[in-house]
């Protein structure tokens, strides 16, 4: 029971720590744009990335909301599996996402790690929260 105790405080700041990210690439995006294009680019180039780039941050804001919303309702706080797996996926976001801004990797790579570590988390947490409330109302 130790251990999932000590997976609570560890999802919770794992989910923080990917959540500050986000929010510095939403505001540094314009450098992390013109660090996915090539040297010399057109306006309209820079322009599809920065949508590419926002829909993609736009998209691991309403996948946090999801998981912080099955977290924080006690769906998934004591369940130690999810945890772990939340926790594992967020702290590999996190590293990933650092290299992503440090060391100017292409944009296309953002939808991996979204793909593995925010949408992967978020799919279970939306499983376990029909599993909870959809059983809880056929048993009423």
């Amino acid at each position: 029971m130790a251990a999932v105790h000590g997976l609570i405080p560890a999802r919770f700041l794992t989910l923080t720590a990917h959540l500050v990210i986000v929010i510095t690439i939403f505001w540094s995006r314009e450098s992390t744009v013109q660090a996915c294009l090539p040297l010399e680019f057109t306006q309209e180039e820079f322009n599809n990335k920065d949508i590419e780039l926002v829909v993609g941050l736009s998209v691991t804001l309403g996948l946090f909301a999801v998981e912080l919303a099955g977290f924080f309702s006690g769906v998934s706080m004591f369940n130690s599996s999810q945890s772990l797996l939340s926790t594992a996926a967020h702290a590999s976001a996190s590293v990933s996402l650092l290299f992503f801004l440090f060391e100017q990797w292409p944009c296309h790579v953002y939808w991996w790690i979204l793909g593995f570590c925010s949408a992967l988390p978020a799919l279970v947490e939306v499983f376990l929260f029909i599993a909870v409330f959809g059983l809880k109302r056929k048993a009423l």
